[in-house]
């Protein structure tokens, strides 16, 4: 029972709801395939779309943004608001010469 709280098998929300769609086709219930095939379409229409416009190269350098912000308040608790403040705009304009050689 130990195994199945690993992280290993839980799932996320997207595979939850499509377990959860396979469940009712394979028991055959009223609008089960239905249900799996427009999950399976939503899913599948998502990933294409996150592939197709960067969205998920987009949330990388943003959070790499706002890791090496953090990195550096951290790094330097006793920095200025001024110093702060350069290095924000220093990631800032990292982060857009980024997106825009995407």
């Amino acid at each position: 029972m130990e195994k199945l709280s690993s992280p290993d098998w839980r799932l996320g929300t997207g595979d939850l709801i499509q377990q959860i769609a396979v469940l009712a086709w394979l028991n055959k219930e009223e609008d089960g395939e239905r249900f799996y095939k427009a999950v399976t379409t939503c899913r599948v229409a998502s990933e294409l779309w996150h592939r197709l416009t960067g969205e998920d190269k987009m949330e990388a350098l943003r959070a790499e943004a706002i890791l090496g912000i953090t990195n550096y308040i951290k790094d330097h608790p006793n920095a200025s608001k001024e110093q702060i403040s350069k290095e924000v705009e220093k990631h800032i304009l990292i982060f857009a010469a980024k997106v825009e050689a995407l």
